[in-house]
C-alpha cells in the first residue's frame, strides 16, 4: 500500500481577534465547492450559498448570487457574505462558496479584518 501522501479534503483554520472578539476562520477545499466557517460564537451560525452568476454579460464585473440555506435571511447577511465570499470565489477560479457566518460584530473594519484572516487560511 503506497504511503498517503496529502489529504483528500484540504483545510486550514486561523484564530484572531477582531475589535477584541475571538473569531474563528476554517477554510476547507472540496471538489466543487470552498467552505468557509466564520465564527464569533464556536458554532457555524447561518449558511450561505455564493454562486458567480454565468448569466452576466460583462466579464470584468462578475456578480455573484446568494442563497441563505439554513438560518436567517437578512439583507445584512447577503451584504457581508459576498462581501466576505467574492474574492475567494474569485482567487479559486470562480468557484462558488459555501459560508457559515456567525458574527458579533460585521461592521466594515470588521469585515475587512476577517477577509485577512480568510487570506491567512487559503486552501485553493
Amino acid at each position: 500500500m503506497a504511503p498517503f501522501e496529502s489529504p483528500v479534503i484540504k483545510t486550514k483554520q486561523a484564530q484572531r481577534e477582531v475589535n477584541g472578539i475571538p473569531t474563528e476562520v476554517i477554510c476547507t477545499e472540496f471538489s466543487n465547492y470552498i467552505f468557509v466557517v466564520l465564527t464569533q460564537y464556536g458554532k457555524i451560525g447561518t449558511l450561505i450559498s455564493v454562486t458567480p452568476d454565468s448569466r452576466s454579460n460583462d466579464i470584468s464585473t462578475p456578480t455573484f448570487s446568494t442563497k441563505v440555506l439554513l438560518g436567517r435571511d437578512e439583507p445584512l447577511t447577503h451584504v457581508c457574505a459576498k462581501n466576505l465570499a467574492m474574492f475567494v470565489s474569485q482567487e479559486s477560479g470562480n468557484r462558488p462558496v459555501l459560508l457559515g457566518l456567525a458574527l458579533k460584530d460585521s461592521t466594515i473594519d470588521a469585515i475587512k479584518q476577517i477577509k485577512e484572516i480568510i487570506k491567512s487560511c487559503q486552501v485553493w
